[in-house]
């Protein structure tokens, strides 16, 4: 009782700290509304854009912070009662150079010329939706959250874009419609803005909400005033799909499945899925693992997926990959207020091969925005099986005291089959500035803790408490062959409950970037773990990269050094390249040899991504693996024609092989072909 008391006056101190948290920037603009049509062509010729107000003065986040960008950027904005449009003037001195290379949807389009906006439209100063794109017209859209602590980009919005190549630059066109957008209607609306550019040949991102000390710090976007804003989402969407299956064995079949989005509200909507697709998702890639740890995999699956976001959490009580196939589920999300909530629950099909039976999951989320740009939140996550139920409650804090110093905290009491219900907690204050990153963090994780949360979260390892520091800084010299140098370093130990050590661990690591578009890694660690004796493991890294800061790049790194007794090499290679401009390809490769290796755990993984763009909304993707430590071959072809963006589309899908992680061997041939439609 005395431990739970002290815990909780660390997390009120912080709590009354935070009413001194940062103010917004005081820059702020219009957008124009008209009732003209625009066509989102890339060319701003249409007589409303030269009515809309120009927004031009953009700051520096690097490399000179605060300094004019190295190249003008012109924005305007109109909107209408069904789209935001937003149009950029990008000049460039030398349009030859100009990167535009990714053409792939959710690529991180920084590594292109790019351009981004983003959209408080809550006004909260926490969260927002981003949009951005290249001289491709390719889209990268997602969610930021918590003032900058969590970027997801499994959000999809309904929006269009095109650029074009000018003489003097290029311009780009954003259409956003407001039906994907989730704000509260009414007249002379405020919502907090942010525009960037990206110009990667230089190492150069502005932005025109002024100096940043990051990049997706909401807190610190202008506004966007005096917007008349009608409800704009359509009430009722049903999107029915059929699947058809042909097996190499002659076997064949058929089903069928349904989502269902509802609006309750323009700020409230609810989902509900049955008999989802999962069949045709990615596989997850193999990777080497030299830890005795569990490997955390992304969530792939669109039901999953879209608003994941709130679900995370350092101590992760809420791990969507814990739910296999289900029969069906249903959710909801909505911020009404200062309170964001979301729900989740789902009814999980027997699974033949593991021997698990059908159980439900059930998870609630509760965030509530505190003081100017802080938030306190609670999720609760259960497993009912067989009359058994598993799980965790837990509440968490994310508190901004100024600009560049903040505190995230989180308390959880895990209960299921341990006799005993265990607690874990952790607190961490942080200083993070533009060239600058320092954290402390004090982590109690019970003995038992992860034995219940497990079954609908993930914990690598319980029954410690550790004590992690962490420094990271950036040094701009841009002179002779040098562009820039970063030094990173991290310290971690950890006790047992009974105070036996456990583990230490030092890494520390430097990386150069010269002009040349060359690019120099250079990592060691030390560590000791305890598991069924002391082991004294070390590990140093050598990467060289050419044009990393592009996504057209290639990097080839060596590692070695000493791992559980056992003596390694390790070999890790990536490329990716435009083999047209529609044609991408992306390979990676790995090589682990062990000396000596007494279990046949030598292994070589190759991965191969073909993608190939006809248009946005056609394309054909290719993804291959091998990992020959488990005799894995496979292979996925996937044709996509989306006819309706984003839920109408015919969907063509061939797999060889197995595409569970991990699990390798012989599996038949199949065929897939899905058809879907949005009423």
């Amino acid at each position: 009782m005395d431990s739970l008391r002290a815990v909780g006056a660390l997390v009120l101190l912080p709590l009354l700290l935070a009413v001194f948290a940062a103010g917004q920037s005081d820059r702020q603009a219009t957008a124009l509304k008209i009732d003209e049509p625009i066509q989102v062509d890339g060319i701003l010729d249409e007589p409303a854009w030269g009515r809309a107000p120009a927004l031009s003065d953009f700051a520096q986040f690097q490399p000179e912070r605060g300094a004019p960008p190295l190249v003008r950027t012109v924005v305007r904005i109109l909107y209408d009662d069904r789209a935001l449009i937003i149009g950029f003037e990008n000049f460039d001195p030398d349009p030859d150079k100009i990167a535009a290379r990714i053409s792939k949807r959710d690529a991180d389009l920084t590594e292109d010329d790019a351009v981004a906006v983003y959209l408080d439209t809550h006004a909260d100063r926490r969260s927002c939706y981003f949009l951005a794109t290249n001289l491709l017209g390719a889209q990268y859209d997602g969610r930021i959250t918590d003032n900058g602590l969590t970027i997801d980009t499994t959000w999809d919005g309904i929006w269009r874009s095109a650029a074009r190549r000018t003489e003097s630059g290029w311009t780009a066109e954003l259409s956003i419609e407001l039906s994907g957008l989730k704000f509260k209607p009414g007249r002379n609306r405020v919502w907090g803005l942010g525009l960037a550019r990206f110009l990667p040949r230089r190492l150069e991102s502005s932005f025109w909400q002024g100096v940043v000390d990051s990049p997706y710090r909401v807190s610190q976007f202008g506004s966007l005033a005096g917007l008349d804003l009608e409800k704009a989402a359509k009430s009722l969407q049903a999107v029915p799909h059929v699947i058809g299956r042909l097996e190499g064995r002659g076997e064949a079949g058929a089903e069928a499945g349904l989502d269902v989005r509802y609006a309750f509200s323009q700020t409230v909507s609810g989902d509900l899925t049955v008999n989802p697709d999962f069949a045709t998702v990615e596989a997850d890639q193999e990777q080497i693992n030299l830890t005795r740890f569990a490997l955390s995999l992304p969530e792939k699956r669109n039901f999953f997926l879209e608003g994941s976001e709130i679900y995370r959490q350092r101590i992760q009580l809420f791990y969507s990959r814990r739910i296999g196939d289900i029969y069906g589920g249903a959710k909801i999300y909505g911020k009404t207020g200062g309170l964001e909530f979301s729900g989740l629950t789902a009814q999980t099909k027997p699974d033949e091969a593991t021997g698990a039976v059908s159980a439900n999951f059930t998870v609630l989320r509760l965030k509530t925005d505190v003081f100017k740009d802080s938030s306190l939140g609670l999720l609760a996550a259960n497993k009912s099986s067989d009359g058994r139920k598993a799980g965790t409650v837990g509440i968490d804090a994310a508190l901004n005291f100024t600009d560049t110093f903040r505190f995230t905290g989180q308390m959880a009491v895990s209960y299921g089959e341990s006799e005993k219900s265990e607690i874990a907690f952790f607190l961490r204050p942080t200083i993070d500035t533009a060239t600058f990153h320092f954290h402390v963090r004090y982590t109690h994780l019970g003995e038992f803790f992860g034995d219940n949360v497990n079954a609908v979260g993930f914990v690598r390892d319980d029954n410690r408490r550790e004590l992690d520091s962490a420094l990271d800084k950036t040094f701009w010299i841009r002179r002779g062959i040098l562009e820039r140098i970063r030094y990173d370093s991290n310290y971690n130990i950890y006790w047992g409950i009974g105070g036996a050590l456990r583990s230490w661990q030092i890494d520390e690591g430097l990386a150069f970037d010269f002009r040349n578009k060359l690019s120099l890694e250079v990592e060691h660690t030390e560590e000791y773990k305890l598991f069924e004796k002391d082991f004294r493991n070390r590990r140093s890294e050598f990467t060289l990269g050419y044009n990393t800061r592009e996504w057209q790049s290639a990097r080839i790194s060596y590692e070695f050094g000493r791992n559980f007794d056992l003596d390694f090499d390790l070999i890790e290679g990536s490329l990716n390249t435009k083999l047209t401009r529609d044609l991408s390809l992306e390979y990676g490769l790995s090589r682990l040899v062990f000396r000596p290796d007494p279990k046949g755990e030598n292994t070589w993984i190759h991965s191969l991504r073909a993608t190939h763009y006809f248009t946005k909304d056609l394309f054909l993707k290719l993804y291959g693996q091998i990992n020959t430590s488990i005799d894995k071959t496979s292979v996925q072809l996937l044709f996509v024609y989306r006819f309706l963006p984003p839920f109408g589309l015919v969907q063509i899908a061939y797999q060889r092989g197995s595409t569970v992680f991990g699990v390798g061997g012989e599996r038949a041939d199949v065929l897939f072909l899905k058809l879907a439609y949005m009423f």
